[in-house]
């Protein structure tokens, strides 16, 4: 029962890690302009200068 819920957790991690777009990419540009600022760390907000305000997005 134990062994079947750590299963389960660390699939749950996986599957939610697969669903973030690469950091950089339009996608996730476009998902931080839907996050709220208070929420973004500080390496988000430096990526998103970074990729999203000047341009370097990765296609």
């Amino acid at each position: 029962m134990m062994m079947t819920r750590i299963i389960a957790v660390v699939m749950a991690i996986v599957w939610l890690a697969a669903c973030t777009p690469e950091v950089g990419s339009k996608a996730w540009c476009e998902h931080m302009d839907k996050k709220p600022k208070g929420e973004w760390t500080a390496d988000e907000a430096g990526s998103y200068a970074k990729h999203c305000v000047f341009g370097n997005t990765i296609d």
